[in-house]
């Protein structure tokens, strides 16, 4: 059984090297790359969030770029929940980061999980921004929400505002329950580790 769990993690680190390199092919594309943003360096945190491993998750609800509201607490019971807090679109590092997940949607239906994407943008930038993310050129697969107005109510709800009025980079891992189970509040600067966020998945199981 180690065995297998060991060869599962080195099998992950190989996609997740493949799917960097398609995120930095995507990234630099034309129409893509002309349009991106460099934010410069960046305190790597700026917020400390009070919520801790075990914690009920926040329940919010949030219009989505496809045009619906979208509420944690629908997917009680039902799913597993990752939630992928990104500064803001049109920048370098999230541009990178969520076509990646979209490529890796095997990691979580096998893990009984749905993805929400959230930002502090408004809904009209992050149609733009999405509408061609997705692995073959169209729309991402999981639900992108709009933290925009009240701006950043559920950001401040999770502990993870900055004070240049977006969120951190950060990944939450909840549970059917809707208890916390993982939490990863990143480096701005870097994309979190697919690897780890793959590991917390199985370990739901």
């Amino acid at each position: 059984m180690l065995r297998i769990k060991h060869l599962r993690l080195r099998w992950y680190i190989h996609v997740v090297v493949i799917f960097f390199w398609i995120g930095a092919v995507y990234a630099q594309s034309e129409g893509v790359k002309e349009n991106i943003y460099s934010l410069g360096k960046l305190k790597a945190t700026d917020s400390v969030t009070t919520l801790r491993i075990g914690d009920q998750a926040p329940d919010f609800t949030l219009p989505a770029v496809g045009g619906d509201k979208i509420s944690l607490s629908q997917y009680q019971g039902k799913k597993n929940v990752v939630l992928s807090f990104v500064p803001a679109a049109w920048t370098p590092v999230c541009t990178y980061q969520w076509p990646v997940y979209d490529i890796a949607r095997y990691i979580f239906d096998n893990n009984d999980a749905i993805l929400l994407g959230i930002t502090v943008d408004n809904i009209p930038t992050l149609y733009a921004w999405t509408n061609h993310m997705g692995a073959k050129g169209g729309k991402v697969w999981f639900p992108v929400l709009s933290d925009f107005f009240p701006h950043g109510k559920v950001t401040k709800k999770y502990g993870i505002f900055r004070s240049e009025g977006f969120s951190e980079r950060a990944l939450f891992v909840i549970d059917k329950r809707g208890i916390i189970r993982y939490i990863d509040v990143h480096d701005i600067n870097e994309r979190p580790s697919l690897v780890k966020l793959a590991k917390a998945l199985e370990a739901l199981n």
